[in-house]
């Protein structure tokens, strides 16, 4: 099963008789399914099929609709609001005296908004035909949308399935330093013995192995390197066979940070704090590529 990513874009035009617009979906991630509109009055449909549309494509990712149009009937005339203007003027003549501003240019002043008026700006109507059309090109554009978040998301496997390569490799290392704790740990421990005693003493060697299993077992990491293996593979299936597994795959991030947390606090050689070190970088690596997966 394919990944999703929740990063996208989707553009597409159309129109029904006099009206022509533009529809474009961006997508960015989210911790749920988040989908904002903008449109003109007289296109509020856009945001009941919208709803509708999104909540058939999507699961998650914070997404924002905008429908620009355009009318055949529209800017057919061209007029200055001179109330309007005035009331610019007006307010940045009490700007400049006050020494927070500079006087505005003619072009400045003739830019804002309401001062420059035409006569479509009386808003267009949607009917049914249009509308019929307006649904069939907002689901044409979640298509376009959905093919541009798989996209991103086949890019996003590949990394996320290299980040799991990467600790598969740092675990098997770390299997094998742990091995050699126990060993560590009875020389460590025996040299600070005789240090202590001078020579050594009688029953010392029967106090090292005592010692020496006692902190074993202390610094013993096999079920750490046990469930972290078995959050790889959990996370292997999560990849390939989840419609929308971002929400788990964050949760098994968190996971493998905790056991590498433990796994570098019961570390008695120094070999084996760096694999521990620069599996936790892997683990923050993967789960910054978690956030943007669907």
């Amino acid at each position: 099963m394919a990944l999703n990513s929740m990063t996208g874009f989707a553009r597409i035009e159309g129109g029904q008789g006099e009206l022509n617009w533009t529809l474009e979906l961006r997508s960015v991630n989210g911790r749920g399914l988040d989908v904002r509109y903008r449109f003109p009055a007289g296109f509020e449909a856009v945001e009941r099929l919208g709803r509708e549309l999104s909540k058939r494509h999507f699961q998650r990712g914070q997404m924002n609709l905008n429908v620009s149009v355009t009318s055949a009937r529209a800017a057919t005339g061209v007029a200055v609001n001179q109330e309007a203007l005035d009331l610019y003027i007006a307010a940045s003549n009490r700007l400049v005296e006050a020494g927070h501003a500079l006087t505005p240019g003619a072009d400045g002043l003739l830019a804002l908004r309401g001062v420059i008026e035409t006569s479509g700006d009386e808003g267009v109507a949607l009917d049914e035909a249009a509308e019929a059309v307006l649904a069939a090109d907002l689901a044409s554009l979640c298509e376009g949308m959905t093919a541009a978040r798989g996209a991103e998301g086949q890019a996003l496997e590949a990394v996320l399935n290299g980040h799991l390569a990467s600790m598969e490799k740092l675990v098997a290392e770390a299997e094998g330093l742990a091995q050699q704790q126990v060993e560590a740990i009875r020389d460590r421990f025996a040299r600070r013995m005789a240090e202590l005693n001078g020579e050594a003493g009688e029953g010392l060697a029967e106090r090292v192995m005592q010692e020496t299993a006692a902190l074993a077992v202390k610094a013993d990491v096999r079920e750490e390197l046990d469930r972290l293996q078995s959050h790889i593979e959990q996370a292997y299936r999560l990849i390939g066979e989840e419609v929308a597994p971002g929400r788990k795959l964050d949760f098994l991030a968190q996971e493998f940070m905790r056991e590498a947390n433990t796994l570098c606090s019961k570390s008695a050689l120094i070999a084996l704090t760096r694999a521990g070190l620069e599996l936790k970088a892997v683990i923050d690596q993967f789960r910054e590529q978690t956030q943007n997966v669907e």
